[in-house]
């Protein structure tokens, strides 16, 4: 993929074409069937044809606007831009609680099918998560909202904006009382913009912001410290030592890549390079960014207060009292304390999102005194625009709906009826409301609380802005007509004051202000993906002194109960996600738990209340105990449960997002819904809970139990003063081999994976799916170990008390002594000239002995029909450079061979060989870490070439002698050796 990117200049109809989408096969949640259609598909051929040349028509028409409303019709002669088989990549921005990553959309004639990484976006720099590469899935779904609806009732747009606008009028004529908007988090300027004179003009409007993971306590501890709101940006790249109070900054960050990004640049050991930063994670539950510290220590949330206030304290710096701390966490902040010490100016304390203000301000305080500030942390005024504090934000749009203050009520966005707090009666409070607007993606739990509902466009179909981490703002722009007929907030909110209803003319009009020049400024915006010159001013500030006094306390040392901690999924997030089967089917990056969320417990807690994990009697599935926890007079029922070691004992941890009921065929009635237990006094964690084990067990599906290699060493750990003097191999037995050796004089593909950065983020896995068309297959066949994921991330324990967490990924080694090939009755997996192992798909009659015979298990078998063949609109999501493989075929990793033809057919029209670089398979795109390295291998400059020539280079299984082209650098660990030796003799001392 290159970086060749182009702008569209076009705008949503208000007359949006009815197609649609599917994800592969689901149709009544996880254990749907795939020989049945999961959805209707209620247009024939030539309204499929239609969509695909509207959408190509749009591509053409740069710039042009039809001034009727009036169904867009097939080209007859395409725009000579528009070549079937050559895709152009457009950018724009995807956004998820409110912040922006820039991202590259391929548009296959007229389709976007593919998102990639925006090298040039400070959100992005090149690489992209599993939301962001999902969104194509989520863009294309049919169980998105199709219609207008007023009372449950199919309406249409023109009679809400007759509606709306008379609503508006009586609101005007009273100044906007009785209004009140509600929104997720907004860091767009033109919607900030669009509302801001909205309530110029209704002076008595209001303005209520909400979402379920805020940053809401990031700016209270700043004010707290610093005496302002503001945002932090952290410069990991400069930083030695980083210490970790609860956060997940490499995962769940509004800069979760770009910090990927960075801290992976200083964890690359080789030759040239060895200067390994060290990274200490203090957490309450097993995280991405945890799995990754060279130091991790597992504690309860609710007692990481006072170990930031015990830092503090042995670097001088003044803050609450931390009242002592155990003698094993002293050794631990000792240490801490003099590495920081050590590396003053290049170190940084990083405070999760779920810990209080007072952390927030500690970490500040520690980083000024430390000379931090400037160099590995600087700050911005707050990127989202409306309230901060949403939750009092919240409770205060509840209050005035209570209380009839609020009449008529706008939700654009969002779905407070399912994620508000439970001490919140959010769904209640609407009812009391006159008028209700709901603006959203699909009809869910808040469509059947509002008496209006408008269809949403996606982030794909509509014009809008954003801001990323750092405030640089980028203008997003659509790849597709509306295939459902959304409007966009800024387009609702528009009609509904009787104004122009042009999305693109909305944003249009606010970046022009004032500007000269204005055509070459949105041509260069658009073509880069981000408005140059946007971002703030970063600042210095100062921390008060004595800011602690008066603050609230810390967390007391002595608790009761169980700490209940709850926590955004790692895969659906805050639920938003939940009809996507890509995430739902995501095995998350520590659990490796798919299609469920879980009560997280050490095994001394579930032992403590009698609950337990084991294998179930097929080796495929896990079956656990069921438990209820009661927190705060509420209880759930039926919670499965999850031993997890590093979880601290007598404690829990929650993820959000299951339990929805109105989330479409894939995600509905998944899961538990665990905000029944959030309340707005604790959205992050609080002691009190109850856990009492039930006599059910429950089956779960994870991938951990699927891929066993029969004991053999796989993952290849040293300390890092250990390097250049430890060979990482296994046991080679040499030259000898049955099979012939095969010469590759051309190129030779090969593809090395660093587990030194891998961070597990699973990336890689939904990239690699969204690029070759991989199907999902349901809970009840991943039970069975048929999931279908062309790369697995296999995580392993290790540490005395297995609590270290390590990733490594597998895929298709493609070797040169392929065990699969010479087992293959039909010749249906072959050896390429290139030295990459081929499936020829039609002739795979399913026998399967190639699976039986990798040792990798990296091979994987449609049992079913699981790719959906039934809804034509889903061809409009697929990858027309892959084959669509059907029931009884095996499939694989292919390194991404239809990349390689496209450089190969570049390359050949310049008559020059293919570059270094130049290919790169979706997985490495992908890859916020830049731990994915392919190229040629007969090339002694390539990047792969040079990888294998790094001591610490291996061999997955070498001693099978299969001479494998994907190989691995092994994982390296900087610990601290003060702190190894002070721990040591403390669990000497104490055993």
């Amino acid at each position: 993929m290159g970086t060749n990117k182009s702008s569209i200049d076009l705008e949503g109809a208000n007359q949006g074409l009815d197609a649609q989408g599917s994800s592969p096969s689901p149709a009544s949640g996880p254990e749907f069937s795939p020989f049945e259609a999961p959805w209707s598909a209620p247009f024939d051929r030539r309204r499929f044809l239609q969509i695909v040349g509207a959408s190509m028509a749009m591509a053409g028409l740069a710039g042009c606007r039809p001034k009727l409303a009036e169904r867009i019709v097939p080209y007859v002669k395409a725009p000579e831009e528009i070549l079937p088989g050559d895709p152009v990549f457009y950018a724009t921005a995807l956004t998820l609680s409110g912040y922006a990553t820039g991202v590259l959309v391929k548009s296959e004639t007229g389709r976007p099918i593919k998102v990639e990484g925006n090298p040039d976006h400070p959100g992005s720099l090149g690489a992209t998560d599993v939301f962001a590469q999902a969104a194509i899935l989520g863009l294309y779904d049919p169980d998105r909202s199709q219609e207008v609806r007023l009372n449950g009732q199919k309406s249409n747009w023109s009679v809400f904006v007759a509606a709306a606008q008379k609503e508006f009028a009586r609101l005007k004529s009273q100044q906007g009382k009785g209004l009140a908007i509600l929104t997720e988090t907004v860091t767009s300027p033109t919607f900030d913009a669009e509302i801001q004179s909205l309530l110029a003009e209704l002076p008595e409007a209001k303005w209520y912001c909400y979402e379920p993971f805020n940053r809401e306590v990031v700016f209270a501890g700043a004010k707290l410290a610093l005496g302002v709101e503001k945002e932090p940006l952290y410069r990991l790249e400069n930083a030695d030592v980083i210490v970790l109070l609860d956060s997940d900054f490499l995962y769940i960050s509004p800069g979760r890549t770009p910090y990927t990004k960075q801290f992976a640049a200083r964890r690359k050991i080789r030759k040239a390079k060895q200067d390994l930063n060290r990274l200490y994670a203090v957490e309450s539950t097993p995280t991405v960014s945890g799995a990754f510290a060279d130091h991790r220590l597992s504690v309860k949330a609710g007692e990481i207060g006072r170990i930031a206030a015990a830092l503090a304290e042995a670097l001088g710096v003044p803050g609450p009292a931390s009242g002592g701390v155990g003698a094993e966490i002293a050794a631990w902040v000792k240490a801490m304390a003099e590495d920081l010490q050590a590396h003053r100016g290049r170190c940084v304390v990083v405070p999760g999102e779920t810990q209080p203000a007072q952390v927030h301000a500690l970490a500040h305080a520690i980083n000024e005194a430390l000379g931090a500030f400037g160099k590995t942390v600087e700050f911005i005024d707050p990127v989202p625009y409306g309230d901060l504090y949403q939750t009092a934000s919240l409770k205060s749009l509840v209050a005035a709906l209570d209380s009839g203050a609020v009449e008529s009520l706008l939700i654009l966005g969002g779905n407070p009826a399912f994620s508000a707090p439970a001490d919140v009666p959010f769904t209640e409070a609407v009812a009391k409301a006159r008028f209700t607007v709901h603006v959203g993606l699909y009809a869910d739990e808040t469509y059947d609380a509002s008496q209006w509902h408008i269809p949403m466009a996606h982030e794909l179909e509509a014009w809008g802005d954003a801001k990323a981490f750092d405030g640089t703002a980028a203008i997003q722009q659509p790849l597709i007509e509306p295939l459902y007929g959304g409007r966009s907030c800024l387009e609702v909110l528009s009609a509904f004051r009787g104004r122009p209803t042009d999305g693109r003319e909305i944003v249009r009009s606010f970046w022009n202000r004032d500007r000269q020049n204005f055509d070459t400024f949105w041509t260069k915006s658009l073509n880069d993906g981000f408005v140059s010159g946007s971002a703030p001013p970063s600042t210095v500030p100062q921390v008060k002194a004595g800011w602690f006094a008066g603050a609230p306390g810390l967390k007391p040392a002595v608790v009761t109960g169980v700490e209940i901690n709850f926590r955004p999924d790692p895969c659906i997030y805050d639920g938003r996600f939940a009809n996507n089967a890509w995430l739902q089917e995501l095995f998350k990056p520590i659990t490796k738990v798919c299609w469920d969320n879980v009560a997280v417990m050490s095994q001394a807690t579930a032992e403590k209340f009698g609950l337990w994990n084991r294998v179930g009697p097929t080796g495929k599935e896990l079956l656990v105990s069921l438990c209820d926890v009661t927190y705060r007079g509420r209880t759930l029922t039926r919670v499965p449960v999850w031993i997890q070691a590093g979880q601290p004992d007598d404690s829990i941890t929650i993820h959000l997002g299951y339990g929805r009921l109105r989330a479409g065929k894939v995600g509905s009635s998944v899961g538990f819904n665990a905000y029944a237990l959030r309340v707005a006094a604790a959205p992050g964690f609080e002691d009190g809970a109850k856990v009492t084990a039930r006599s059910e067990r429950y089956s779960l599906a994870t991938n951990q139990v699927h891929s066993y290699t029969e004991g053999r060493k796989e993952l290849t750990i040293f300390d890092a003063e250990e390097f250049g003097h430890e060979e990482a191999h296994g046991e080679a037995h040499g030259p000898i081999s049955l099979y012939p050796d095969r010469p590759y004089e051309g190129y030779a593909w090969a593809m090395v994976f660093d587990t030194n950065v891998c961070t597990g983020c699973n990336a890689c896995i939904v990239a690699c799916q969204a690029e070759n068309n991989i199907p999902t297959v349901g809970k009840t066949d991943v039970l069975r170990g048929r999931d279908m994921h062309w790369i697995r991330i296999d995580r392993y324990y290790l540490g005395a008390d297995s609590s270290e967490v390590h990733h490594m990924p597998v895929n298709c080694m493609h070797c040169e002594k392929a065990p699969c090939e010479v087992v293959c009755p039909v010749a249906a997996t072959v050896h390429s000239s290139e030295g990459l192992n081929e499936m020829v798909y039609n002739r795979c009659v399913g026998t399967r002995y190639c699976s039986n015979n990798c040792p990798y298990k990296a091979r994987r078998f449609n049992f079913r029909q699981f790719t959906d063949k039934h809804t034509p609109v889903l061809k409009l999501m697929r990858n027309p450079d892959v084959t669509v493989r059907g029931r009884g075929v095996m499939e694989k990793c292919t390194y991404c061979v239809q990349r390689i033809n496209s450089a190969r057919k570049t390359a050949k029209k310049e008559n020059r060989p293919i570059r270094d670089g130049e290919i790169m398979t979706a997985c490495q795109a992908a890859c916020p870490a830049g731990g994915i390295v392919f190229g040629n291998l007969n090339d002694p400059a390539s990047a792969v070439a040079q990888l294998r020539t790094e001591p610490h280079h291996y061999t997955l299984l070498e001693e099978l002698n299969t001479r494998p082209r994907t190989t691995y650098l092994a994982r390296y660990k900087n610990r601290n050796t003060t702190l190894v030796s002070a721990l040591e003799e403390f669990h000497s001392t104490t055993q």
